[in-house]
């Protein structure tokens, strides 16, 4: 898969030069929060990931790209999971681990490359996303790139013993007649 690009920032496909981020990224505790993980991923399982990352959309339902900077440093990852071609339908993910890359407008970027392809490549109708409550720079990229909030799911993340929302946002393809 060529890189996707933007102004900024580009989009590639996970490669092998990629263990030691994907490693960070994985086991990142600020990341588990939001991930589901309990337990830290080893360098051998996280390899077999990447050996297997080449796979299509169409079979493990789900795409994770690496966002690099102009510098072609990656700086955080961003993910369709739950893709459903029947539906014509995809959740979406983003992780910016490099501290100092945040509040920079690569998550922005990022995000509206994705919905770009997502929706003129992939023929997506509609893309969702789950952010935390109290997420609220994440709650307004995603706001800022045309993303509705349709629910909140009270008390649905248990983390550090206590339980936090989530704001479910969509995103629908306009379609002009």
């Amino acid at each position: 898969m060529k890189p996707l690009k933007g102004t900024n920032i580009f989009l590639r496909a996970l490669e092998q030069k990629d263990l030691s981020f994907l490693y960070n990224v994985e086991n990142s505790k600020a990341v588990w929060e939001i991930s589901g993980t309990i337990t830290p991923y080893s360098e051998d399982v996280l390899q077999l990931y990447l050996d297997n990352a080449h796979r299509d959309i169409f079979d493990v339902k789900q795409l994770r790209l690496v966002i690099c900077d102009i510098d072609e440093k990656a700086i955080g990852l961003i993910d369709l999971f739950d893709f459903d071609p029947q539906h014509k339908r995809a959740g979406v993910g983003i992780v910016i681990l490099e501290t100092a890359a945040r509040e920079q407008g690569f998550g922005s970027e990022a995000l509206e490359v994705l919905c770009n392809y997502a929706f003129s490549i992939l023929d997506l109708k509609q893309l969702y996303a789950n952010i935390l409550e109290s997420n609220t720079r994440g709650l307004h990229v995603f706001k800022k790139l045309g993303f509705k909030i349709v629910g909140v799911k009270e008390d649905w993340i248990f983390y550090n013993g206590h339980f936090k929302n989530e704001v479910l946002l969509q995103k629908v393809k306009n379609i002009c007649i």
